[in-house]
């Protein structure tokens, strides 16, 4: 299989900023919950097209997130089509190889996969995501010195590894699926653009 994907990701999670669970620490509420969005800017499974489409993963660690094994649950832009489903589908569940693959190693119960309406927004510092009615995160990236923007390198769990993660914090943090009731906002929150293939 040839694909390949680049576009931009962000995630906000329960925990206080700035998350210690990137650091290999124990998560500031001794659990985490964390949605993920990834918008394709470009990208292509074989000779299919996948720019423009969304992915959405909610994901939850009863601890330790390099430690414990994970509930994940799978969100497939529902305007794909039954080909491009297939291929975004393929990737993000890590059958096709790279950084997918690599986060699925942490995955040890799917809680379900399937497609949902996931929209999208990226305006300057704020990033936003809705996932049907079962979802929904908007976050803004801090300011650092001169306005600059705070970067995180390297860290042992990066979902868009080579890329330093911006810091943020969460507007809104919403999950209600697969019998979690998440509302909060201030978490922490990361984004960077992604590149991804295989």
């Amino acid at each position: 299989m040839s694909w390949n994907l680049n576009g931009i990701y962000f995630e906000s999670c329960n925990c206080d900023a700035a998350c210690p669970c990137v650091f290999l620490s124990d998560p500031t509420h001794g659990d985490c919950t964390v949605l993920v969005g990834w918008h394709i800017e470009d990208g292509r499974f074989e000779n299919v097209n996948l720019s423009g489409l969304n992915v959405a993963m909610a994901a939850y660690a009863p601890g330790n997130m390099a430690k414990e094994k994970w509930q994940a649950a799978l969100y497939v832009d529902d305007r794909a089509t039954e080909e491009q489903a297939k291929g975004l589908a393929t990737i993000f569940s890590g059958q096709a190889g790279g950084v997918p693959a690599a986060l699925h190693n942490h995955i040890g119960t799917v809680l379900g996969a399937g497609p949902a309406s996931i929209d999208v927004t990226i305006d300057g510092r704020r990033r936003a995501m809705t996932i049907g009615d079962v979802g929904s995160l908007a976050l803004t990236t801090a300011e650092g010195q001169g306005g600059g923007p705070i970067h995180i390198s390297g860290h042992p769990l990066a979902v868009a590894p080579g890329n330093p993660a911006q810091v943020g914090t969460s507007d809104h943090l919403r999950y209600t699926d697969h019998g979690f009731d998440v509302e909060l906002s201030g978490s922490t929150a990361f984004t960077s653009p992604f590149q991804y293939q295989g």
